[in-house]
């Protein structure tokens, strides 16, 4: 029971900070989970049902803001969506799995520790429709793969590139979380049909937390010091399974 408990305040505290960039969260909750040693079979499916409460979130707050782009979006989510499902649907080798998600985990500390706008560009630059399908293709591979939205990797190459400012980058990013997680849970719902039945306690925390998390994003309120705290966290799971613990 303790566990759970702990287990269900770092869910809430990932969804809050991740949902304040627009993110998620899944990354986050793959960490905690790898924390408590949860079975890989559980952890991607569950992660994908919790980035659904705040990205669903995350979405409608940032556009009812103002800060969405369909031109932009549109691209990648096409392109994503079917290799989402794909990537969802393919069952890794558990020592594979672990050592692809541990790499994501320590890319996530990496983002999550460095301000949005030091990547960002001056001035916004046209999409080039073939490689924004490209990389949305990557992208959803990834995601499905790994049991993350992809918005970790999906906010540095927009601003990167130049595609869109931080605000908006963050509103793109949380639709498209939410379309590349309901794709990947469809397909890892082939091969898993069972969910914890913590959920019950760890769905309302993370929606609670990615509610004052997208307030606070939209707001352009973003906690840097404790986004790089939750890094640390990421990069102490990350490290837990590539080395295999």
């Amino acid at each position: 029971m303790t566990e759970t408990v702990l287990l269900t305040l770092l869910i809430f505290v990932a969804a809050l900070l991740y949902s304040t960039v627009g993110h998620g969260g899944a990354s986050g909750y793959l960490a905690a989970m790898a924390l408590f040693n949860i079975a890989p079979d559980v952890m991607k499916p569950t992660a994908l049902v919790l980035n659904l409460f705040v990205a669903s979130v995350g979405t409608i707050r940032y556009a009812r803001a103002g800060y969405f782009s369909w031109n932009v979006f549109w691209p990648f989510a096409i392109a994503s969506i079917p290799a989402a499902f794909l990537g969802g649907y393919f069952k890794l080798p558990v020592q594979a799995y672990k050592i692809l998600l541990g790499t994501v985990l320590l890319f996530a500390a990496w983002r999550l520790a460095l301000k949005q706008s030091n990547l960002a560009p001056l001035g916004q630059k046209p999409v080039i429709l073939p490689l924004a399908l490209a990389l949305g293709a990557v992208i959803g591979l990834l995601s499905g793969l790994t049991g993350v939205g992809g918005g970790i990797f999906l906010s540095p190459v927009l601003l990167f590139l130049g595609w869109a400012e931080v605000r908006k980058t963050a509103g793109i990013s949380a639709a498209f979380i939410l379309v590349n997680s309901v794709a990947g849970l469809l397909g890892h719902w082939q091969s898993v049909r069972s969910l914890p039945h913590e959920l019950v306690y760890w769905a309302p925390a993370a929606l609670v937390g990615g509610l004052f998390g997208a307030e606070l994003g939209s707001r352009r309120l973003t906690p840097l010091t404790m986004r790089r705290l939750l890094a640390a966290v990421l990069v102490v799971a990350g490290l837990k399974m590539l080395l295999g613990g």
